[in-house]
């Protein structure tokens, strides 16, 4: 009789360990690991509502505020040989590109992403451009009157406005992403004679954020960042006006830079991680985005929605080879550094 029970138990024992090893397995397989670069108070509400829905177990990683897209692209590039990331979501573009020439994106059909404009999705399917930031002016309106607000980046270089405008070291995120753009389509000798002049002429701060809320509180009278960061200004009531840049007749336009999805090649959960891009490629995810307080700008042709940042009459904005521009960025970090030696203030 002793032995029967000693028996059960031990039959018990190993029921319950199987079941166990079986409930990790079970929530192994339901994983997908998101490096996610969109600022977390926008993208984890996101992540989790989608990985509801889809009985995922979306679980992201986030990184510090002041370097969080070179941080986690590094990050992806350490972890080549073993990758631990199934999706980067990126909040802008030059860095996924970055990983694109490292040979570490997977390329696949996503349906989704055919209703994008073709300069905001990779030709060969290894990343998805969504829900853009526009590079925008914010003008202190106590400070400049309507018929006096630049209406151009070139007015940057303006000596009139000489330590009064304001923008962020071109090193990292949406700042970057632009020099790349502008080194790519001026040519090296005028883009690098921009940055020089810029460097000389506004004051460099440490990130887009500090120069819109620096015009906002009067301290420069304008200064070139993002419209999440503008709008923000705008929505606390602060004496500030969004000006897209170059829309005036042979103007090259304003720079719009997409948030970006990509997996990562040989990731540990491939076919969750394309269920969840092609999910988060929807109307509805580009149109929350619209509505929320980042108030990105939809991409796709078929959002109705329309951010609150946009402008009624219809944008012009810069066409763009953004892998072009992304390939040179080794070269241009190089000559950016010795014009921008330290960081801003």
């Amino acid at each position: 009789m002793e032995a029967m029970k000693a028996t059960l138990n031990k039959l018990i024992a190993i029921a319950i360990l199987f079941a166990s090893v079986m409930g990790c397995i079970a929530e192994k397989e339901n994983e997908v690991v998101v490096y996610a670069a969109l600022d977390r108070e926008f993208s984890e509400p996101i992540l989790q509502d989608i990985g509801a829905e889809l009985n995922l177990n979306v679980l992201p990683r986030y990184d510090v505020e002041s370097n969080k897209t070179v941080g986690l692209a590094n990050a992806i590039i350490a972890e080549k040989n073993r990758p631990r990331c199934d999706i980067f979501w990126n909040n802008e573009i030059l860095h996924t590109l970055r990983l694109q020439e490292e040979g570490l994106l997977e390329a696949w059909t996503c349906e989704p992403a055919k209703r994008f404009p073709s300069e905001f999705v990779s030709d060969q399917g290894q990343w998805f451009g969504f829900a853009a930031r526009a590079r925008v002016l914010i003008v202190n309106t106590d400070l400049v009157p309507e018929a006096q607000r630049p209406r151009s980046i070139n007015d940057l270089l303006d000596i009139k406005w000489k330590k009064k405008c304001c923008v962020a070291r071109p090193l990292f995120g949406t700042s970057a992403t632009q020099a790349a753009v502008m080194f790519d389509t001026l040519g090296d000798e005028a883009a690098t004679d921009f940055y020089r002049r810029l460097a000389e002429n506004a004051t460099v701060l440490g990130g887009n954020k500090q120069v819109a809320q620096k015009v906002a509180s009067g301290e420069f009278a304008f200064g070139l960042t993002d419209t999440d960061d503008a709008i923000i200004e705008v929505e606390n009531a602060n004496p500030v006006a969004i000006v897209f840049p170059d829309q005036g007749e042979g103007e090259t336009g304003t720079l719009f830079i997409p948030n970006t999805l990509c997996v990562i090649k040989n990731g540990p959960n491939s076919i969750r991680a394309k269920r969840l891009v092609e999910r988060l490629l929807a109307a509805d995810i580009e149109s929350r985005l619209a509505g929320g307080a980042s108030a990105q700008i939809p991409l796709a042709g078929d959002v109705e929605a329309r951010s609150r940042v946009e402008p009624e009459a219809e944008l012009k904005f810069v066409k763009v080879d953004f892998q072009a521009a992304a390939k040179r960025w080794n070269e241009v970090s190089k000559t950016l550094l010795e014009i921008f030696p330290t960081g801003g203030k």
